[in-house]
């Protein structure tokens, strides 16, 4: 990918936060209540938990939403002063869907 291609990496880097999002275990509120300062854990690690692991399929999907989400935006921008934006947003879905469309072929 060309260093100068600033929309397809906009569109992978959000992308890829989304992905870590996904893989983020979620947290239930309720064991952390009521502890006590002192009986909280303590230490480097004390409060890290292992990632969810994304099956290919999960990251299709999650790469599929992004796409359609930033479709959906654009869809919204019917103002002429929006074009610009627009177009950027149909152009970093392209590039996300052609990443989908690869992968699909591969199953």
């Amino acid at each position: 990918m060309r260093a100068r291609d600033k929309v397809a990496v906009s569109a992978l880097r959000a992308t890829l936060a989304a992905l870590d999002n996904a893989e983020a275990v979620p947290v239930d509120g309720t064991e952390l209540r009521g502890l006590a300062l002192e009986a909280s854990p303590v230490g480097a690690g004390a409060t890290e938990v292992a990632r969810r692991e994304l099956s290919e399929r999960d990251v299709v999907r999650v790469v599929h939403a992004e796409a359609t989400e930033r479709l959906d935006a654009a869809a919204q921008l019917t103002s002429p002063a929006h074009a610009d934006r627009a177009g950027r947003l149909r152009a970093e879905a392209a590039v996300l869907l052609r990443f989908v469309d690869e992968t699909a072929r591969d199953y």
